[in-house]
């Protein structure tokens, strides 16, 4: 319990721990002070006396045991005890960033672990914890594009949409053009400086209402900044794949459209990445989390409770007791 109440405590002055110094002194003047003033007389034999010997006797030091406990809580008490809280306030601008995730079917094959999709609402949870002060929003696209989590601060939410997150949400195909335009549409009315899509796909354009080619011309009109990335090892992928006798797996050639890719990237300011596993997916992330900066200044206020007055009332109690024991037990009489 006394320990207990040392957790997470500093000194205002610990210079006055040098008083401790006085301690021994005490000490040593009680025991040479007490050698002085006893008297003595000569026996033959000290045999029997330990027999004799009372309690009072056994506790005769009690007193100056308690006024040195005394002592010692003034001490600690004059280093000003005290718990120090911290307040910070963030000011400054924050970064609005969409995540445009692919949940296409072939998002299930297995080259990343366990399947790309999972791989990605992976490192999309980090980097959102990652990045405390900005808005951000999420959209899922297949077939066609859906705003899963507008533009938000709450985090405890943002990653309860991307858990969320699953194959066959949506009509299957990949409508990289929606996505986009999805993207760039909750990003439209944003008053933030920086505005930016990361738009992760593992396939080529083949549905949606609306052509890439347009979706990037809304971007840029809306000054947009789109990091893109491809996901897909090279070569062929273990893909789960629905056929009469069940579920089976099937090497499907991964077929990636990174000229599409860079050239949305290259037209809006971005940059384009290829992740072919787990790790360079997270790089990926890592590399866009310190391109994409914000710009937040914290103020740190400090505000401290002194902790000093318990050891002010032992010290107090120490001493009465030690008076009181000194006039009344051990009291000596001439």
């Amino acid at each position: 319990m006394i320990f207990d109440y040392f957790d997470n405590i500093t000194f205002g002055q610990p210079l006055f721990f040098i008083l401790f110094a006085i301690i021994p002194i005490f000490i040593y003047w009680k025991f040479a002070k007490g050698k002085k003033q006893t008297a003595a007389i000569g026996i033959s034999t000290t045999k029997g006396l330990s027999k004799n010997r009372s309690w009072k006797n056994s506790f005769q030091n009690l007193p100056f045991i308690l006024r040195l406990l005394a002592i010692c809580c003034i001490i600690v008490a004059l280093a000003r005890p005290q718990v120090k809280y911290e307040e910070q306030q963030s000011e400054g601008e924050g970064v609005d960033i969409i995540l445009c995730i692919d949940v296409s079917g072939s998002m299930t094959a297995q080259d990343f672990t366990p399947n790309r999709m999972e791989a990605a609402k992976k490192v999309a949870e980090d980097f959102v914890n990652n990045r405390p002060n900005d808005r951000i929003g999420i959209v899922i696209f297949s077939g066609e594009s859906f705003t899963q989590c507008p533009l938000t601060t709450d985090h405890y939410v943002l990653i309860n949409q991307i858990e969320q997150i699953r194959n066959g949400l949506l009509e299957d195909g990949t409508a990289i053009g929606s996505g986009l335009a999805t993207s760039v549409d909750r990003l439209r009315s944003s008053k933030s400086k920086s505005k930016v899509v990361i738009l992760l796909t593992d396939g080529i354009n083949n549905g949606g209402l609306i052509d890439p080619a347009t979706a990037l011309e809304i971007a840029k009109a809306f000054k947009v900044k789109v990091y893109t990335i491809g996901v897909g090892t090279d070569g062929y992928a273990p893909t789960p794949v629905s056929t009469p006798m069940g579920i089976v797996m099937q090497n499907e050639k991964v077929a990636i459209d990174e000229k599409l890719l860079k050239n949305i990237a290259d037209q809006t300011g971005g940059k384009y990445f290829r992740a072919t596993d787990n790790k360079s997916l997270q790089n990926i992330y890592s590399e866009i989390d310190g391109l994409e900066k914000s710009k937040v200044e914290i103020t740190t206020f400090h505000r401290y409770t002194e902790k000093f007055y318990p050891l002010v009332f032992a010290a107090m109690a120490l001493l009465l007791l030690e008076i009181i024991l000194r006039f009344t037990v051990f009291k000596k009489f001439p």
